[in-house]
């Protein structure tokens, strides 16, 4: 049974490999590993799930799982934000969180995330424990314990709960609620359909604020659309804006770990800039400091301001759990990936793109100036800086070790007229540039793709490095 963790947990698609009976044997062998992790009588860990086709039914089964096994499931009694439930993991000192969620993947996707006890992804070392046992259950033939669900209610071994309102008060003390009621912000949030539903509505709802949300009903096919905040699926927020002459637009993917944003003028604000501009803030408004952490894949504005706050600076390989590593071991103040997972000092070491869609609201209401001089000012400071991705979908996997082993030997001297400077294996290989742009080239951790990613100077040199990757990703 082809079942392994990636970067965060376990996905798959819904009726081929992500199926109930595959479901229960990977909760059994969590289950093993929670017992193993705690000296409790009866360990607790924390279930929630996002609103894809049949996550609250794999949820339950989760749930009845952990009580047949002594162990306490709380579990979340609707669909919940993924930074909610993990959350809740430190809030309700467990020793391990499952979400059910296949995040911003396609909708015949669902998965599994694995969150520690400190609320973030767990460690990859802690993945391995689990597919161990996993497999050691599968050679010995052993089937998952299963308690009736009604029966493990009346124990006590599965607790119904709502995570927001804790993680809202936390989110409370990380926000500046008073300025950004003060900006009296005219807000749209698109949830995408996706768990983040509600969430902007009622942190905003004792606020001077005006809220409108769309795609906020239950759609656990995503209207056909992946829920992921990227320009080619916000076209109804871009509508919504308008409609409502709005001053910022907020999206959440379908967990509501990554944020995207659109301005007033239907511009899509991209998370490198929301990164910059939050690092920014945090820094010259509130007298924060601390050493900035960001995923290979993500803007080198972020270096050019750590440089000016002579900030430590640290670059991972793609996956949050990586950036979790130095928030957990170093004093971190922001840490952030391209695709739009941040967060920041005091927080859990988890993206979140709620608590980043307020840091953005809080910045905008200071700031008392349109989103898109915002980003017109930040283009002045650490720019000029273009971005865009290229996903090619593949019909076979791609080995990355020797995708990685050509493309490094057969690296280019130069590209869009600019020296290769460095190339980079940290994670899929990175072309860095003389002029500060580069290219970088990774399969996808979670579905069958290969990224094409590339930052340039301008818009032209975007274009010749994606071209560029694109070729040599058809040539694998």
């Amino acid at each position: 049974m082809p079942i392994r963790f990636g970067t965060d947990g376990w996905r798959a698609v819904i009726s081929d490999t992500f199926t109930f009976e595959n479901l229960r044997i990977v909760a059994q062998a969590v289950a093993d590993y929670v017992k193993r992790q705690s000296d409790d009588e009866r360990p607790e860990v924390v279930v929630g799930f996002d609103t894809r086709f049949l996550s609250d039914r794999y949820a339950i089964e989760v749930a009845r799982v952990m009580a047949a096994n002594g162990v306490v499931a709380h579990l979340t009694r609707a669909d919940a934000p993924t930074p909610a439930v993990s959350y809740a993991v430190t809030d309700l000192q467990a020793v391990a969180g499952i979400m059910i969620t296949a995040s911003h993947n396609p909708p015949r996707y669902n998965g599994l995330k694995l969150k520690a006890s400190f609320g973030g992804s767990a460690l990859p070392e802690q993945a391995h424990q689990v597919e161990a046992l996993l497999e050691r259950n599968q050679l010995e033939a052993r089937g998952p314990n299963l308690m009736a669900y009604d029966q493990a209610l009346e124990l006590g071994l599965i607790r119904r709960f709502d995570p927001a309102w804790a993680y809202y008060q936390h989110l409370a003390t990380l926000v500046d609620m008073d300025k950004v009621s003060d900006g009296e912000l005219r807000v749209v949030a698109d949830a995408m359909y996706g768990s983040g539903r509600g969430a902007f509505r009622d942190l905003l709802s004792r606020t001077r604020c005006h809220l409108y949300e769309i795609r906020g009903e239950m759609n656990p096919g995503f209207g056909g659309i992946h829920p992921e905040p990227m320009a080619h699926y916000l076209q109804a927020l871009v509508a919504a804006i308008q409609t409502h002459h709005a001053d910022v637009g907020l999206a959440t993917d379908g967990d509501a770990d990554r944020i995207g944003a659109v301005d007033a003028r239907g511009n899509f604000v991209d998370p490198h800039h929301i990164f910059a501009l939050v690092l920014r803030y945090l820094v010259e408004k509130r007298g924060w400091t601390g050493a900035v952490v960001r995923s290979v894949s993500t803007t080198r504005m972020v270096d050019r301001l750590a440089n000016r706050y002579g900030l430590p600076l640290y670059e991972t390989p793609v996956g949050f759990n990586h950036i979790a590593d130095y928030m957990l071991s170093e004093d971190v103040l922001i840490g952030g990936e391209e695709s739009g997972g941040i967060s920041v000092k005091g927080h859990i070491p988890e993206g979140d793109g709620i608590l980043t869609g307020m840091l953005l609201l809080e910045v905008m209401a200071d700031a008392k100036v349109p989103l898109h001089v915002l980003i017109e000012d930040i283009q002045r400071e650490v720019g000029p800086t273009c971005y865009a991705r290229r996903d090619i979908p593949l019909m076979r996997p791609v080995a990355k070790r020797e995708m990685v082993q050509r493309l490094t030997e057969q690296a280019p001297a130069e590209l869009a007229g600019e020296r290769v400077v460095d190339v980079s294996a940290m994670d899929g290989v990175k072309y860095l540039l003389a002029d500060d742009a580069w290219l970088l080239i990774r399969p996808s951790g979670t579905e069958p793709v290969l990224r094409v990613y590339a930052e340039g100077r301008s818009a032209e040199e975007v274009k010749a490095l994606l071209a560029y990757g694109e070729r040599v990703a058809g040539e694998l």
